[in-house]
């Protein structure tokens, strides 16, 4: 079976929230998914790691294998290591230029923007932005070669 594309994995969370009819109950799925967590190895938590602009503290690591980006990450806030989660989940396993082209609209679609807090959606845009930038670092590197 053909690997899912970052659009048909988006498709996917957002049909898993549908389920849902309040936040509270959506925020107990975060909480959930954070469990599916690719973890951050405890030696890469570290401040060249941390992502800048989260309230609490977001790890994120990010590797190149095979022509794809594999992101790790943890939070010590389980609510944000839920967001992480679904951000790893969608991206990780991606080449840069996936990465850097695909719109995430499923943030919107499931509504993860207008039921946050300031700082947590400062913190969602933080981590995304960061993501974003390793795939560029990881696209201009390999052009190098």
């Amino acid at each position: 079976m053909a690997e899912k594309t970052m659009q048909e994995v988006q498709e996917e969370i957002v049909e898993e929230f549908t389920v849902f009819d309040d936040w509270l109950d959506k925020y107990n799925y975060l909480i959930e998914l954070s469990k599916s967590l690719p973890v951050i190895e405890e030696k890469y938590k570290t401040p060249e790691h941390l992502i800048e602009g989260c309230q609490s503290k977001v790890w994120l690591k990010a590797d190149m294998e095979d022509g794809r980006i594999v992101f790790t990450a943890d939070s010590d806030a389980i609510i944000t290591k839920g967001i992480i989660a679904l951000l790893v989940r969608v991206m990780s396993g991606r080449s840069p230029e996936e990465i850097i082209n695909t719109d995430l609209d499923f943030i919107n679609t499931i509504g993860l923007n207008e039921n946050l807090s300031p700082a947590r959606s400062n913190g969602l845009v933080s981590m995304i932005k960061q993501m974003k930038l390793y795939a560029l670092a990881f696209q201009a590197k390999s052009k190098q070669k």
